[in-house]
């Protein structure tokens, strides 16, 4: 599924020092931002937003511009830093989390199951896997 994406990224993001925090946005990646109170915790927020701004990329197929690290014009409350990730870790989690799904059984096979303690959860992720071959 990732094949075609590097596994490490570094772009360019601008600092932007407001009033009462500072706001962090990717000249590259637009819709990109974050922010924080302080510099270490916008950049904390940066790398989270970034992660899941290149793992929506990347599921819907799209290209992943290259950064621009060259004439990047900041205004005077503003500071260039680069942010780096890698998509391992946001990958596994973004596979592994958990779906939320309603379904409709007859009610005596739920009155069973019940009865019998039935992981329904586990029961149907079984199911799935068995029936997907996986």
């Amino acid at each position: 599924m990732y094949k075609n994406y590097p596994d490490d990224y570094i772009f360019p993001a601008i600092i932007e020092k407001n009033t009462n925090n500072f706001n962090i946005y990717f000249p590259d990646l637009p819709g990109c931002v974050a922010s924080g109170n302080s510099i270490p915790e916008a950049i904390k927020e940066a790398k989270g937003a970034l992660e899941l701004h290149l793992w929506g990329m990347e599921q819907d197929d799209e290209v992943i511009p290259v950064p621009e690290y060259k004439n990047m014009q900041i205004a005077a409350n503003e500071t260039i830093c680069f942010i780096d990730v890698n998509m391992f870790n946001i990958r596994a989690q973004m596979a592994n989390r958990s779906v939320k799904k309603t379904l409709t059984i007859p009610w005596y096979l739920n009155e069973l199951a019940e009865k019998q303690k039935i992981n329904f959860s586990q029961l149907l992720q079984s199911a799935l896997k068995a029936q997907l071959g996986i």
